[in-house]
């Protein structure tokens, strides 16, 4: 496959699994005419008017709609254009979707995606447009948990999420749009799907065990750089899904690192990181050589002012800082010392 773009990606797997199913169905705001991010660019030309429909400006009926075509037998993604916007259709995610399957005894299964543009990266949407909210996803059982880091994994992730029988929130960082790279080889049918709940070590090392999610991952990336040049060894991990969530792959790496370093754009208070952290806590207290420390957005309301939102945002020098920090912070480990 060529090269993509982010935004390119998402549009390709969206292609690809309409053609592949003629189930699948898209609806959103602007869908048909590519969106406010061009991520469904002619789709609609494509597939037709009968699968890929705009709705009003309502993420209570875009929810409801995708629900109900799910229970119908179609296999909806919808579109939710700001991931902030899951607070006004909340209801229908967390108490109704999340629950359909439960509820019914397994009679009932809701094969959906809700995908979206979430987090900052320094473009100044504020903080009702600007938020990272995979935090309010992960605290209701019932959804799965996808956050790509780049084009390769907004293609794979988002069509297995599609393929997935339960219903899956993929964010997507807007951030993240232009950014490209080339697509992998595929797979002997020609399509690239990548597993839910699989992470990823995109960098070696045996100094510190740096963890990542979306755009998180390209920091942790160039903070190992930064590292590096002080002859410090990095091993990043990229999450790509938080539910499920390949805690055996971050636990694998600090038996071998002893020392742990989150970064997520979420706010601190509650965010996935502390998942993160509590399991290290609990499953890898022998292996750990200093505490782990967790790097995230501020508790505050997410500023428009770029002076301001790069105080709030994860950064290169705050995640190389903490490094620095937890090897100060090391005693010796018990099997080498």
């Amino acid at each position: 496959m060529a090269e993509l773009t982010y935004r390119q990606a998402v549009a390709a797997a969206l292609a690809q699994e309409m053609a592949r199913d003629d189930r699948v169905v898209l609806l959103g705001e602007d869908v048909a005419s590519g969106g406010v991010f061009k991520t469904t660019g002619g789709l609609r030309e494509r597939f037709g008017a009968d699968r890929v429909w705009d709705t009003p400006i309502s993420e209570q009926a875009i929810a409801g709609a995708a629900m109900g075509a799910a229970m119908a037998g179609l296999r909806p993604v919808a579109e939710i254009m700001f991931a902030d916007f899951y607070a006004t259709c909340w209801d229908q995610v967390a108490n109704e979707i999340a629950k359909v399957r439960y509820m019914t005894g397994g009679q009932v299964s809701l094969p959906l995606v809700l995908r979206g543009a979430n987090g900052s990266g320094g473009l100044g949407f504020g903080s009702q447009h600007g938020q990272s909210v995979e935090n309010w996803a992960m605290t209701v059982p019932g959804l799965k948990i996808a956050s790509p880091a780049g084009p390769a994994e907004a293609f794979g992730l988002l069509a297995a999420a599609i393929r997935d029988d339960d219903p899956v929130v993929v964010f997507e960082h807007k951030a993240l749009y232009g950014r490209k790279e080339a697509m992998p080889d595929t797979g002997p049918d020609g399509e690239h799907v990548l597993p839910l709940g699989q992470a990823r070590t995109v960098r070696a090392g045996r100094d510190v065990t740096l963890v990542g999610l979306s755009i998180t991952v390209g920091t942790c990336l160039a903070a190992a750089d930064e590292l590096a040049a002080e002859g410090i060894e990095a091993e990043v991990i990229d999450l790509r899904t938080l539910v499920p969530l390949d805690a055996a792959a971050v636990l694998s790496s600090v038996a071998r690192t002893g020392r742990l370093v989150v970064a997520e754009e979420n706010p601190g208070q509650l965010g996935w990181g502390a998942s993160i952290a509590a399991i290290a806590a609990q499953e890898a207290f022998g292996d750990l050589a200093a505490p782990v420390t967790r790097v995230s957005g501020g508790n505050v309301p997410l500023p428009v002012a770029a002076s301001l939102e790069a105080e709030v945002d994860v950064s290169v020098s705050r995640i190389a800082g903490a490094v620095r920090g937890v090897l100060g912070a090391s005693r010796p480990l018990s099997s080498t010392g």
